[in-house]
């Protein structure tokens, strides 16, 4: 077994996921098309809606995730490619649901599908990517992947279900929020890892690795978008700063912030969440409760402890230039932040 490895914090540059991009470009071209093939339809409005999305920006890093497991594991097929595709599709259809879910407007600074083409069109072209991502995950023929995916995609509907009945509850304790984000954001993450394991007919402690790898990737990302949904600004998330606030989401910063409290600042807190008291000046008392209690900071803590541990997870993978960028994939995810 190879030594655990321990550099979180410790790169001499910024951590980047250019090392990522570089080692599963020539992969990534072959899910591309993939993805490119089966968002396409007789109906237009499907491929023009998905494509909005897909094509909108993003880092690809779930399928990525999925490429780059695999070459930590030095597997030579192709299986990985439909794979890969299918999770993007999962990833890009819960998206679509969510911002219908969130009356979100910005994803990646555009505007987001349901506001151009309407709530149901959104909710309908996400359900059509649904079911192509099970197409895909039949076609690879292993029941075992079927497994994984099947139950990531369950799971994550079972975090958001979790989540929605969950705004605007000022109760929710920190337990809860991680059962959530475990659940609506890690699983995919983990599944997109494990399923390399699976494909490649690597042992079990190899795939336990990778899954807990994505697991802990997953959760340390989720704390980090939910902190600097308070110390960021819409160009830099790509969406409108606050929006978690607005919508009575009770992430770990007001979980902390809220336990920490006075009377006042509690009051403050039921205000704004359970009462919906949200508007631009209780942002701002909101972030400055958040410095008086280091609840920022704590959950980026919090996130830092999480990609440890995803990084450690790694520790039995052989030295390679996967592995490295795996770890600095990690590396990244926290350093958004800051």
């Amino acid at each position: 077994m190879t030594a655990t490895v321990h550099r979180l914090g410790g790169a001499a540059s910024p951590p980047s996921l250019d090392p990522m991009i570089a080692i599963t470009a020539h992969d990534m071209n072959c899910v591309n098309a993939v993805i490119l093939d089966r968002m396409q339809s007789d109906i237009p409005l499907i491929p023009k809606l998905a494509g909005h999305l897909i094509a909108g920006g993003g880092k690809r890093m779930r399928p990525m995730l999925t490429l780059a497991s695999a070459a930590v594991l030095d597997y030579a097929g192709t299986r990985h490619h439909r794979l890969a595709a299918a999770v993007e599709f999962i990833h890009t259809a819960t998206l679509l649901h969510d911002d219908v879910v969130d009356g979100s407007d910005l994803r990646r600074g555009k505007r987001t599908a349901n506001i151009i083409w309407g709530n149901p069109a959104s909710v309908l072209v996400g359900d059509f990517l649904f079911s192509r991502s099970f197409e895909l995950m039949v076609e690879d023929g292993s029941l075992k992947v079927l497994k994984i995916l099947s139950n990531a995609s369950a799971v994550i509907a079972e975090g958001e279900v979790n989540q929605l009945t969950a705004i605007r509850r000022i109760d929710v304790g920190e337990e809860r929020y991680l059962e959530i984000i475990g659940a609506k954001t890690a699983a995919l993450f983990a599944a997109a890892c494990r399923i390399a394991a699976v494909v490649a007919e690597r042992p079990a402690a190899e795939e336990a690795a990778l899954d807990a790898y994505g697991r802990n990737l997953g959760i340390a990302f989720q704390l980090v978008d939910d902190a600097i949904d308070y110390v960021s600004d819409a160009d830099t998330m790509g969406k409108d700063a606050g929006d978690d606030f607005r919508e009575g989401k009770m992430t770990l910063p007001v979980i902390l912030a809220y336990a920490r409290g006075d009377a006042e600042a509690r009051a403050f807190w039921q205000r704004a969440i359970r009462e919906g008291e949200a508007g631009e000046a209780e942002l701002a008392e909101a972030v400055a409760r958040m410095r008086e209690t280091r609840a920022v900071d704590d959950t980026l803590a919090r996130a830092r402890h999480y990609g440890q541990r995803a990084i450690d997870a790694l520790g039995m993978f052989a030295p390679s230039a996967a592995r490295e960028a795996m770890v600095e994939a990690v590396e990244f995810a926290i350093a958004r932040a800051y």
